[in-house]
């Protein structure tokens, strides 16, 4: 019997049943790329509830906070006994995780509308971009940008992983949402804040609104975030010289959510393909990164393979991940959407 120490990560249940089916392999994915401690990592049952194991040469406070960090982690045991290797006398020794997290869950989970990205999959899809991150952070907060923000799910879940928040939205409704929703869950929490919708001027003409916030936590560093309304493909004009560490996004599934989720293409009409949108905004997002960062995005395969914006992305200059767990991320929404992800980084 092996003597390397064997343990079991205990998944949350998942609001949608679809994705909950899937969850198990998706995450096990995702802690391959995430946590390189962990070897052997495999959805197992155990008295009829499906775990993540793995083994380990022990886990120390840093691994223990990556766990901790899991999209989808409960809980976490060790795995014990089982002297004869049938599996009959094995235990399971409970293991506190480290609380990581900077602000309550509620914040990505309260807001419920048609369309919204699962936000264990957009939790999930923030952790395998960022461990590609190599840019000179030196334990400062990254910058984390949506250049397709809707009405916040990826930005509020940046901040709770103690991260800035940037975002480009096309639709000025969702902006305001996403306003009126953080300013009334930052009083209601009585955190310490600016937050505010304003009018954004350049050179005398109106280029919209902008949602700013900035919180101030005690013994933590100040968050920001900023929300400009605007079209993507525009996202370099209005962030100007800025650079992020990271941008991440959920391209359009080309299905109608409603009027809000499109994007108008260059003729004007609402453009529902992914194909269009990401083959212009990619080498406009790619001039964003800063030299070490990384790019995360899903989309639906049905509109766009995975060879298709592969090419998009080399095209840009950015380098595509590659290897077996990176084709693991592939999974059915509906019956219209088969979501995938692909993370690419730029060199250093």
């Amino acid at each position: 019997m092996s003597s390397v120490p064997r343990y079991s990560l205990l998944l949350a249940p998942a609001a949608n049943r679809v994705y909950a089916g899937e969850s198990a392999a998706l995450t096990a994915s995702e802690l391959a790329l995430t946590a390189a401690f962990a070897r052997e990592v495999a959805p197992t049952t155990i008295a009829g509830v499906v775990h993540l194991g793995f083994e380990a040469d022990g886990l120390d406070e840093a691994a223990l906070a990556v766990l901790a960090t899991q999209s989808a982690r409960l809980a976490l045991f060790e795995r014990v006994g089982d002297d004869d290797g049938s599996g009959d006398d094995e235990l399971l020794r409970p293991i506190a995780l480290p609380e990581v997290d900077w602000l309550d869950d509620d914040l990505v989970t309260i807001p419920k509308y048609p369309g919204k990205t699962n936000e264990q999959f957009t939790r999930l899809l923030l952790n395998v971009t960022l461990a590609r991150v190599r840019t000179e952070a030196q334990g400062r907060p990254l910058d984390v940008l949506d250049p397709l923000a809707g009405r916040g799910t990826t930005l509020f879940t940046a901040w709770m992983l103690g991260h800035h928040g940037f975002g480009v939205e096309g639709d000025a409704k969702s902006v305001e949402q996403l306003s009126a929703y953080a300013k009334t869950w930052l009083r209601r929490k009585r955190l310490k804040h600016n937050a505010d919708l304003v009018p954004v001027r350049r050179e005398g003409k109106s280029l919209g609104r902008k949602f700013e916030g900035e919180l101030r936590l005690p013994d933590r560093p100040t968050l920001t975030m900023g929300v400009f309304t605007g079209d993507t493909r525009d996202s370099a004009k209005l962030w100007g010289k800025k650079r992020f560490d990271a941008i991440v996004a959920d391209a359009p599934y080309g299905v109608v959510h409603g009027s809000s989720t499109d994007v108008r293409g260059v003729s004007g009409k609402r453009d529902r393909s992914p194909a269009g949108l990401l083959g212009e905004a990619i080498p406009v997002w790619s001039r964003q990164l800063r030299a070490g960062g990384a790019l995360g995005l899903s989309w639906n395969t049905h509109g766009l393979t995975r060879e298709a914006l592969a090419e998009m992305l080399e095209k840009a200059g950015l380098e595509v991940c590659t290897g077996d767990a990176w084709l693991g991320f592939a999974h059915r929404v509906d019956s219209s959407i088969n979501r995938d992800l692909m993370v690419a980084t730029k060199p250093v």
